[in-house]
């Protein structure tokens, strides 16, 4: 049998040294797959988006909701079909064979170690605003000191803190679309109804252009991502399939009242050409239009709980991925050691490069720290494409082999397949026209490379091995 077409090495052995364990409940799965839509890319970043693309940035929320619907249906399927904690990751090694295993998975750890770092130095300036004085550094560490110590513990620890993590944000964004719904009906007390004079009377939905769609096309599509932890903590779950498959199956209403919604809401309420909308942010400017009392301290805890959330989360996923790898003989087997069901020496290598991106960003944030930005700026993209051309080819297997394994099934396969992996050739198009976003995916592309390079080479010298 060819390794192209041998499956994939499971994540779990008999030996009890190498057994994750299955502490998160279904409770907790269905709101970290509920919350992980909702992160401070959403509430923060979106702003630059509305400033280029104006009422427009509904469509391109829109568009780009499409696309991640498509790619978590068809990682829903092979996910429910092939429960793993390497997720996108073993499906593409079944695939294709280990090395794009080897280059999905590695590319994946940098992408959310880097966030992890990332995501502390931005809940540390938000402290440090409310405590000026306190030193910055010592906020991160004491972030990661405590996500760092609730991975270590147990995986229902991890579970608890994304719960009540997502449930506040679950709730935040809930309050504020019922505010902002009834604020454009007019029927909120004390504020009139804008109607349409806002998406029309400044410039129309379109007033920078096909461009500024296109930039904020590129906006909604990066603030996208996160969904995909799901699949990895469903491993996890007292019932791998029926979580995966009741995650992704309410995807589709997730992200449009979420992420459309907001988006809708917003350029509804404020004018989208206000400075607000930038120097605030999009939440900010909204709740200020109506008159909230304290509404930036109030988003400002909303943003801490999401960037908290998604340093808790990303110090999860990045600790299973890497568990995974090393397991199917992809890393280091010493990260693959398991203590009280957790895979310890992963997570604190996880939390180790965390560390080290921030001490980057303090001791050389224009260069160094500046190059990994961009290097892990396309990430999700390629993950994205390893899930579509993977999910091709693992469709056809299962209908052959084990079609009672198809638990989930992609939509009008295999059409809309390809028209996922067409919606992301567009995307890498766009990006390439684009001066900002150019070098990101020069950079992420170099990376992906090497890892293929390397993948490839490790793939040969066990093929000699065996032989």
């Amino acid at each position: 049998m060819s390794r192209t077409t041998a499956p994939a090495p499971v994540d779990r052995k008999d030996d009890g040294a190498t057994v994750l364990s299955h502490g998160l409940k279904q409770r907790h799965l269905s709101m970290i797959a509920l919350g992980g839509v909702i992160g401070a890319g959403l509430f923060v970043g979106s702003g630059a988006g509305i400033a280029a693309a104006g009422p427009s940035i509904v469509l391109a929320y829109t568009l780009s909701g499409l696309l991640v619907m498509l790619v978590m249906r068809m990682l829903g399927e092979m996910s429910a079909a092939y429960p793993s904690s390497g997720s996108f990751s073993s499906h593409a090694e079944r695939a294709f064979g280990s090395w794009a295993g080897f280059t999905a998975g590695w590319s994946f750890w940098v992408l959310l170690s880097v966030a992890v770092g990332l995501e502390g130095i931005g809940a540390a300036k938000i402290v440090t605003g409310w405590l000026p004085g306190t030193p910055e550094w010592a906020w991160v560490a004491l972030f990661m000191l405590i996500f760092c110590g609730a991975n270590l513990a147990a995986v229902k620890n991890f579970g608890e803190f994304e719960f009540w993590f997502a449930a506040l944000k679950v709730g935040a964004i809930a309050l504020f679309l019922g505010l902002g719904t009834l604020a454009i009906l007019g029927l909120l007390p004390g504020t009139d109804s804008p109607g349409t004079s806002h998406l029309f009377g400044e410039g129309g939905l379109l007033p920078n252009g096909s461009e500024g769609l296109v930039i904020g096309l590129l906006a909604s599509v990066f603030s996208y991502g996160g969904m995909e932890t799901v699949t990895i903590a469903a491993a996890e779950s007292e019932n791998p399939v029926k979580g995966v498959a009741k995650a992704v199956r309410t995807a589709m209403w997730r992200i449009a009242l979420f992420y459309i919604g907001s988006m809708a809401v917003i350029v509804t309420l404020v004018p989208w050409n206000s400075k607000a909308v930038t120097e605030k942010g999009p939440y900010v400017a909204a709740l200020d239009q109506l008159g909230i009392p304290a509404a930036g301290q109030i988003m400002n805890v909303v943003v801490l709980i999401a960037l908290l959330s998604a340093m808790n989360a990303n110090i999860y996923g990045s600790s299973r991925i890497a568990f995974s790898l090393v397991q199917r003989g992809l890393g280091p087997k010493v990260l693959g050691k398991v203590s009280g069901g957790v895979p310890r020496l992963a997570v604190l290598a996880s939390c180790f490069f965390g560390f080290v991106c921030v001490g980057l960003n303090y001791l050389a944030p224009e260069t160094v720290f500046a190059w990994l930005l961009n290097m892990i700026g396309g990430v999700i993209l390629v993950v994205w494409i390893f899930i579509a051309a993977s999910q091709l080819v693992l469709r056809r297997r299962l209908e052959r082999e084990a079609p009672e394994k198809l638990v989930v099934r992609m939509w009008a396969f295999p059409a809309l397949t390809w028209v996922a992996l067409a919606g992301m050739a567009v995307i890498f198009f766009l990006m390439a026209r684009e001066e900002g976003t150019r070098v990101q995916l020069y950079a992420t592309g170099a990376m992906t490379l090497v890892l293929a390079g390397i993948g490839l080479a490790r793939q040969k010298l066990a093929g000699r091995q065996d032989a």
